[in-house]
């Protein structure tokens, strides 16, 4: 067996619950103690990587504009989160978690940069969460999820059908201030790392339902 396809040990220790209470205390701290300076020192702004804020490519993931932001990526996070990790095990997850949003932070950084706008301020776990949900389609290709708590969808026709949404969105430029192609990112690095460590083509699980 390829050591890239070595599997950890499983164990699950809830680490779901971890990250969802580091990216509220981060919250806490900039929007109830009046810390606001974290807000740079932790997002991902490629002017500032381009002098050497490397660490942002990680730390983006744990900052969130609003409370309506952070209230949807970690529902998200506890929703999809915890099934993936119970299947994948703690550390599996985990390296997936920051390996998705890592590098959609970095595709991000490529993205802006070629654009000619270093200046944009990227946060939130959007990219994670968006490589969080292909991870349960591809798992849970069967299970149902109410969207908006009424329309039942089938978890697969729910990630491509975000999917499709966030190019649409990109391309014609809707819902400006949404960074479509770091959750894009997320899919498309998640969809990697099914292909690289686990050598599942989620497309297998995903067109059969």
């Amino acid at each position: 067996m390829s050591k890239i396809r070595q599997p950890f040990r499983y164990r699950n220790d809830n680490t779901v619950f971890w990250l969802i209470g580091i990216n509220v205390l981060v919250f806490a701290v900039m929007n109830f103690l009046g810390v606001r300076g974290l807000t740079y020192l932790l997002s991902m702004i490629p002017a500032l990587v381009m002098r050497g804020w490397v660490w942002t490519f990680v730390t983006y993931m744990f900052v969130h504009g609003g409370i309506s932001h952070i209230l949807f990526n970690m529902l998200a996070l506890f929703i999809f989160g915890r099934y993936v990790e119970s299947r994948m095990g703690s550390r599996e997850f985990l390296l997936f978690y920051f390996v998705t949003g890592t590098l959609a932070g970095v595709f991000s950084f490529i993205m802006y940069m070629v654009t000619g706008t270093p200046g944009v301020i990227l946060m939130g776990a959007s990219g994670a969460i968006f490589a969080v949900e292909l991870a349960y389609a591809v798992f849970y290709p069967d299970s149902i999820i109410y969207l908006w708590g009424i329309l039942p969808l089938r978890a697969p026709v729910m990630v491509l059908g975000f999917t499709a949404l966030e190019l649409f969105s990109s391309v014609f430029g809707l819902r400006r201030g949404v960074a479509h192609l770091t959750h894009l990112a997320g899919f498309g690095f998640a969809w990697l790392y099914f292909l690289i460590r686990f050598g599942i083509n989620p497309w297998d699980r995903l067109r059969l339902r």
